[in-house]
């Protein structure tokens, strides 16, 4: 099978519809914009995650910056 591999940025969902794909790989969160442009899970990859990293030092030093910017993540994750 011979596979072509374009690194494309923004918008994937508008490369099969253009002619530019037959297929894409894409992280998906809900696959609520696949569906919204009319396309179709084929195969599931791998599950991912994200991760936060911060420096140590960055987390003593700079604690009031950065809470709320942690804060804001936990609680988005728990919903």
């Amino acid at each position: 099978v011979h596979v072509d591999l374009i690194k494309l940025y923004g918008s994937m969902e508008l490369a099969p519809l253009t002619g530019l794909a037959d297929a894409i790989v894409d992280l998906v969160s809900t696959g609520g914009t696949l569906r919204a442009n009319k396309l179709v899970e084929v195969e599931q990859i791998m599950d991912i995650s994200s991760r936060l990293v911060v420096n140590q030092a960055a987390l003593k030093l700079k604690r009031d910056t950065l809470r709320p910017l942690i804060d804001a993540f936990a609680n988005a994750v728990s919903t």
